[in-house]
């Protein structure tokens, strides 16, 4: 049977008007995403706990409802915002282990539930909350502790290393990487002049006081 140009066109405008609508809900269930993990992050920095922890589950089920929509549309799914998305979700996630912990205690991947590009992306970011972070326990002078978490953004960085692959794969993981190496060297700088300073005004305290 013959099949008129109109027919064609009719059945392919309607398999792009779901999809253009499926892309706009999706933008704006990851907008939520993006927009939960950065209140948790400044939850976090505060050490509002149970308000981070209220915003990472609201990001966690946001995500689960994209996976939802995007079922049978990979091209989609592919598309990037997700990915970005999924990356924040990472990010906000593995500090809050962090920082929680005060240890060196990640959640999987699969943990997650996201792609291993957007994981590893989400884990570059991570030392720069860190360099915060850092910042926030120099100030308090809790030096030990600094150096803590300082070790851990050296770990971070040396896994990130592992991956060598082009960004194709990665998702532009190498450019982070690069990034977070600039970050521990100044955050190395912070701490050991911080502790020098420290030291050099005991000094003079106990020097003084035996004047």
């Amino acid at each position: 049977m013959k099949i008129v140009l109109e027919e064609i066109s009719a059945r392919i405008r309607e398999n792009f008007e779901a999809k253009d609508n499926i892309r706009e809900e999706g933008l704006k269930i990851s907008r939520e995403v993006v927009r939960e993990c950065r209140t948790a992050s400044f939850a976090l920095h505060g050490q509002d706990f149970e308000k981070a922890d209220k915003s990472i589950k609201a990001a966690g089920q946001a995500l689960e409802k994209l996976e939802v929509l995007f079922e049978g549309h990979s091209d989609i799914y592919h598309a990037g915002f997700l990915e970005h998305a999924q990356q924040e979700y990472s990010e906000v996630s593995i500090l809050s282990s962090l920082l929680k912990e005060e240890g060196e205690k990640f959640p999987s991947p699969e943990e997650l539930r996201v792609e291993y590009g957007a994981y590893l992306n989400g884990l570059g970011d991570v030392v720069g909350e860190l360099r915060r972070h850092v910042l926030d326990l120099i100030r308090k002078e809790s030096f030990e502790k600094a150096e803590v978490f300082l070790g851990i953004m050296e770990n971070i960085h040396a896994t990130l290393m592992d991956f060598d692959y082009p960004d194709a794969i990665t998702r532009g993981l190498r450019r982070k990487t690069d990034v977070s190496r600039s970050l521990i060297e100044k955050t190395r700088g912070d701490v050991v002049n911080a502790i020098g300073q420290k030291k050099l005004e005991t000094a003079m305290r106990n020097l003084e006081s035996k004047l």
